[in-house]
C-alpha cells in the first residue's frame, strides 16, 4: 500500500511516497518559482502547480491508497467568488500589519482579550491582523473570500471549499476552545463567516475529484486528507502526541510544542492551537535556519557550504546576535524588533559572526523553552527535529544551550511523515495516530563546560535583548482608544 503526502512549505514544495509494507519513503523537494518567501509572499497558483508537479514525479504512474496534505500555518489568501486568487498569499513572515499590531499591543487589555479567544499572540504573523490592517486602509473585503494556500489546494484536488480546524487555528479567527469561528473576532477583523471556508475535522477525508485525479495522474475517488498545519503535522510525525514530550523544531523558523488533551490558556509569550488530536501549546521564533541562509548569502558572499563557516567551535568572545530578521514572535511578540550583532570588535571574522548567529537563534529558542516550562512545568523529554540536524556542530550547540539531554528525531521530514501517519490512521493501518512513537536517531548529552559558557553568554544576551526592547516596545507608547469588542458587552 502506498500513501502520497504533499506539502506546501514556506520556501518549497515537497512530496513523499510512503510504502506501508516496508515504511520506506521517497521524498522530492523543489523551491517555488514565483513569489518571495523572504519578503513574505507566495503566488498561490505557483505553489499549487509546484506541489502537483512534484506529486506526479514522485508517483511515477503508481496508484496510491490515500493522499494527505500539509501546509504552512498563518497564511492569508483573498479570492473572488469563483475561488480565483485576487491577492498573493501573505505568509507569516510578511510585516504588512506590524504597525497595527504595535498599536494594539499598547492598548490595555487587548492582548489578553485576543489571546483568550484565539489562543494567539498580537503579531503580524496572524491573518486576523492583516485583515484588520486592510480594513483600516479602507480596502473593501466584503466581496472577497478569505482562505489560505492549504485550503486553496484542498479545493483544487477535491472541488470542495473546506478548511481543517487545525489550519484555521493559526488564523486568529478561530475560537480555540470550541473550534469554531469566533463572531467577535470576525467582527473586529471586518469580515463575515460567509466569507470563510466551512470547517472540517482534520481526520476526515474527501474524495479526489476528477480534476484532481487528472492533475496528479491518479484515479478519481481516492481519499484525500485535507491540509493540516505543518507544525501540527511535525508533532505527529515526530511521535510526540503524548504528554510531557516537548518538540524543538528548528527549520526555516523555530518552534517548541507540547501536546495536550485540553486547551491551555496561552501565556504572554506562548500560544495554543488546535491540533490533529487535541491541542498544542507552544512558543515560536521567526528566525532560525533563515537567519543562517541570510548570513551565508548576504554576508559570506554566497558560500555554498555551511561546514566552512562553522569553523572549529565557539571561542567564547564572539559577538551576540539578536536573530530578529523577520521581527519577533516569542517571547515579546514585537514585530518591530530588528536583528543586530552586538559587542562587535575588530578581531571578529566571518567564522565568529556565523557561530554567534547560530548561538543567537538558540538563545531565542531558550527564551521560548523557559516561557513554556514556567507555564506548563519542566517537560520530561526533549525531541529535536528540522534542518538543524544537518549540522552536527549546531545540533550539539543546541543541546549545550538547552542544558538537557536531547533526542534526535530519526525522521528527516517529520511534517511529511505526520501527513502519512494521519492517512494510516484513516485507513485503519494504525489504531490511533497518538500511539505512533516516531523514530529516534540517538540522544545527545550536554557538555558541562560548553553549557556553562553558553549560560554566561545567555545572561549577556538577555541584557542586550532587554536594552534593545526599550527602543521598540509598544507598551512604552501612549495608549490609544480601544475599539475591540471586549469594551462593548
Amino acid at each position: 500500500m502506498l500513501i502520497l503526502v504533499l506539502e506546501a512549505s514556506t520556501t518549497s514544495a515537497k512530496a513523499m511516497i510512503l510504502d506501508t509494507d516496508t515504511f520506506a519513503t521517497t521524498v522530492l523537494t523543489a523551491p517555488y518559482r514565483r513569489g518571495d518567501a523572504g519578503y513574505g509572499t507566495h503566488d498561490a497558483d505557483d505553489v499549487v502547480s509546484s506541489v502537483l508537479e512534484l506529486g506526479r514525479r514522485v508517483l511515477q504512474g503508481r496508484t496510491v491508497s490515500a493522499v494527505s496534505l500539509v501546509g504552512t500555518w498563518h497564511g492569508l489568501l483573498l479570492a473572488d467568488r469563483h475561488l480565483r486568487p485576487s491577492s498573493p498569499v501573505y505568509l507569516w513572515s510578511h510585516s504588512f500589519a506590524a504597525t497595527t499590531c504595535r498599536r494594539l499591543r499598547g492598548e490595555q487589555g487587548f492582548a489578553a482579550w485576543f489571546g483568550e479567544r484565539s489562543g494567539c499572540g498580537v503579531s503580524a504573523i496572524y491573518p486576523a491582523f492583516t485583515l484588520r490592517r486592510l480594513r483600516e486602509d479602507a480596502v473593501r473585503l466584503g466581496d472577497q473570500l478569505v482562505l489560505d494556500e492549504g485550503t486553496y489546494l484542498n479545493w483544487v484536488l477535491t472541488g470542495e471549499w473546506l478548511q481543517t480546524t487545525c489550519l484555521a487555528s493559526g488564523s486568529g479567527l478561530l475560537n480555540t476552545r470550541n473550534r469554531a469561528y469566533d463572531d467577535e473576532l470576525l467582527d473586529w477583523a471586518g469580515i463575515r463567516v460567509r466569507q470563510l471556508p466551512p470547517l472540517t475535522d482534520p481526520r476526515q477525508a474527501r474524495p479526489l475529484s476528477r480534476r484532481g485525479a487528472r492533475l496528479l495522474g491518479l484515479s478519481e475517488g481516492a481519499p484525500v486528507l485535507l491540509t493540516i498545519a505543518d507544525g501540527a503535522s511535525n508533532q505527529l510525525g515526530s511521535g510526540a502526541l503524548q504528554p510531557g514530550v516537548l518538540t524543538v523544531s528548528v527549520g526555516t523558523s523555530g518552534a517548541l510544542r507540547l501536546a495536550s488533551d485540553t486547551p491551555r490558556p496561552p501565556g504572554p509569550s506562548t500560544w495554543c492551537y488546535v491540533s490533529t488530536h487535541g491541542w498544542l501549546s507552544g512558543a515560536a521564533t521567526s528566525g532560525a535556519c533563515n537567519c543562517l541562509d541570510w548570513f551565508r548569502e548576504n554576508i559570506a558572499g554566497g558560500q555554498s557550504s555551511y561546514d566552512w563557516l562553522e569553523g572549529e567551535g565557539m571561542a567564547g568572545d564572539e559577538p551576540l546576535f539578536l536573530p530578529f530578521i523577520h521581527g519577533e514572535r516569542s517571547p515579546g511578540w514585537d514585530d518591530s524588533r530588528r536583528a543586530e550583532f552586538r559587542r562587535l570588535t575588530a578581531h571578529h571574522d566571518l567564522h565568529s559572526l556565523y557561530r554567534s548567529a547560530q548561538e543567537g537563534v538558540l538563545f531565542n529558542l531558550l527564551q521560548c523553552y523557559e516561557a513554556l516550562a514556567e507555564q506548563h512545568g519542566t517537560p520530561e523529554r526533549l525531541r529535536l527535529s528540522g534542518g538543524i540536524l544537518s549540522s552536527p556542530r549546531w545540533t550539539q550547540m543546541c543541546c549545550d544551550v538547552l542544558g538537557r539531554d536531547v533526542e534526535l528525531d530519526g525522521t528527516q521530514q517529520a511534517s511529511l511523515m505526520g501527513g502519512a501517519v494521519l492517512a494510516l490512521e484513516h485507513l485503519g493501518e494504525l489504531p490511533s495516530a497518538t500511539g505512533y512513537a516516531g523514530r529516534t536517531a540517538g540522544v545527545l548529552t550536554p557538555r558541562p563546560e560548553a553549557s556553562r559558557r553558553h549560560r554566561e553568554r545567555y545572561e549577556d544576551y538577555q541584557s542586550e535583548y532587554a536594552t534593545r526592547s526599550g527602543r521598540t516596545c509598544a507598551a512604552t507608547e501612549p495608549s490609544v482608544a480601544r475599539d475591540h469588542p471586549s469594551e462593548h458587552p
